[in-house]
C-alpha cells in the first residue's frame, strides 16, 4: 500500500468516528451508510499531496486530543448554527478555483451531476446546502497549515490546466463500478430517459 493510501485510510477512520457521532435530530441517511461515506471522502483525498494528507491527519489528531469533532463543526457552519470558525484568504482562493471546476463538471456531465449540490451559496435553501457553502464549512475546520498545502495542490492542478474535481469524480465512479465518468454519465442518462418515458 502506498503512503498516500495509508494516510487516507487513517484519515477516514478518524473522520468516520467523528461523522457517526455528529448530533442530529434524526440519523442522516449518509450516517447509515459508512461505506458510501468512505468512497465519497476517499475520492476527495485522491488528488491531495502527501504533505496535505499528513497535515490534515494532524488536524484530526489534534481535534481528538482536544475533544473537538471537526465534522460537527463543519455541519454546524454549513447550517449557520455557529459563528465563522476562521478567516483565511487562502480559503477564498481554493473556493474560487474549485467552483469553476465544479461548474465544468455540471457542463460536461449534466446527468451525473443532476443530483449534486447547487453551485453557489446564493442558491442555498433551508433544506439544501450548496457546494460553495459546504466547501467553506469544511475549509474552516482545516488548520492554516493544511489550507496552505491544499492551496498549493489546487494551484498545481490549475496551472497544469487540469480539473481536480474530474480526478476526484473519476476515482469515485470507479469505486462504484464504472469504467469512466463518461460511462457513469451515459448510465445515468439512460436511467433518466427510462424514468421520463
Amino acid at each position: 500500500m502506498d503512503e498516500n493510501k495509508n494516510l487516507t485510510n487513517r484519515i477516514l477512520k478518524r473522520e468516520l468516528d467523528m461523522f457517526l457521532t455528529v448530533p442530529t435530530l434524526q440519523k442522516a441517511s449518509c450516517q447509515e451508510d459508512p461505506e458510501m461515506f468512505k468512497i465519497v471522502r476517499s475520492s476527495q483525498f485522491v488528488s491531495w499531496s502527501r504533505e496535505t494528507l499528513e497535515s490534515y491527519l494532524q488536524d484530526l489528531k489534534s481535534a481528538e486530543k482536544n475533544n473537538i469533532n471537526l465534522m460537527t463543526q463543519k455541519y454546524a457552519r454549513m447550517d449557520n448554527l455557529i459563528e465563522k470558525i476562521k478567516e483565511n484568504p487562502e480559503m477564498d482562493e481554493i473556493v474560487d478555483i474549485e467552483i469553476e471546476w465544479q461548474k465544468e463538471m455540471f457542463e460536461k456531465f449534466p446527468c451525473l451531476m443532476g443530483s449534486a449540490r447547487a453551485l453557489r451559496s446564493s442558491e442555498d435553501t433551508p433544506s439544501a446546502t450548496s457546494f460553495e457553502t459546504y466547501l467553506r464549512g469544511e475549509l474552516e475546520t482545516y488548520s492554516d497549515t493544511t489550507l496552505t498545502f491544499l492551496l498549493k495542490d489546487v494551484k498545481h492542478y490549475f496551472e497544469k490546466n487540469e480539473n481536480m474535481m474530474i480526478k476526484n469524480y473519476l476515482d469515485m465512479v470507479k469505486q462504484l463500478g464504472y469504467t469512466s465518468i463518461e460511462d457513469a454519465e451515459e448510465t445515468k442518462r439512460k436511467e433518466m430517459s427510462t424514468v421520463g418515458s
